[in-house]
């Protein structure tokens, strides 16, 4: 029988005595089994993607405020957002084509804001006084009424429960995709069919709040953060407000 060298018998017991207060601590050592990706977390890393989905959804729903940037692909279009919402506004920025404007909700009205060169281009869809129009309403917050097409196209841009409730879908089979990191925010991602169907990285850090969505279909890819941080919305000054009184020319 081979004698086991002291050293060694001294360093497996001060292994064994680690591992046991690693455990008692509620932390995992490498030399104990390997690193746990899910220590220290909120939890959510060990639960299945569709729990996983659950809870982020959750989550987002009841936070009051978000940011989100990124783009959104839609009907063929391309928009630039970067958008802070909460249950009863919103208020941001939108690109798309090189054309920038801003929009504001403040319950059911929303307001569009934008220079000269927008309101030109958006009126040379339509021809005729595009460029009376583009004078008016250069810098100015424009009231969108609710039957023009414009109201539809961009109100949801502003709307926290319509927006997220729509993004926050993957499509296909969902499964867990490994572990991450976002920015420095421990993440555990989540897929729809391997990734076609999109993939949402939620945080493994406090509340399971969605962190970054990449849509299926290349439909584009959003960043969120500020969950909870409320902002005000307010209606504009009168000066600063027109009321176009037909339907708006936009792009």
């Amino acid at each position: 029988m081979t004698a086991i060298p002291r050293g060694r018998t001294r360093r497996a017991a001060l292994v064994s005595a680690a591992c046991a207060l690693a455990v008692t601590g509620a932390a995992v050592l490498t030399g104990c089994g390997g690193d746990d990706p899910d220590a220290g977390t909120n939890g959510v890393g060990k639960l299945s993607a569709t729990a996983i989905q659950a809870k982020t959804r959750a989550a987002a729903k009841g936070a009051p405020a978000v940011r989100l940037s990124g783009t959104v692909v839609t009907s063929g279009r391309t928009y630039q957002l970067d958008m802070r919402l909460k249950a009863d506004g919103g208020t941001g920025s939108v690109t798309s084509k090189g054309a920038s404007f801003k929009l504001l909700r403040i319950g059911e009205q929303l307001y569009m804001k934008a220079d000269a060169d927008f309101w030109n281009q958006a009126g040379g869809q339509g021809g005729g006084d595009g460029g009376d129009a583009a004078g008016k309403l250069n810098g100015k917050y424009v009231k969108v009424p609710q039957g023009d097409p414009a109201y539809k196209k961009f109100s949801g841009f502003t709307d926290k429960a319509v927006l997220l409730d729509g993004l926050l879908t993957l499509h296909g089979t969902l499964a867990t995709d490994g572990h991450h990191d976002d920015d420095g925010t421990r993440t555990i991602r989540i897929s729809g069919d391997k990734g076609a169907g999109g993939s949402l990285d939620v945080s493994l850090e406090g509340t399971p709040y969605p962190v970054r969505l990449a849509r299926a279909g290349g439909a584009g890819t959003l960043t969120f953060s500020d969950w909870g941080k409320d902002f005000a919305v307010a209606e504009p000054a009168k000066g600063e407000t027109v009321d176009y009184g037909k339907q708006l020319p936009t792009s």
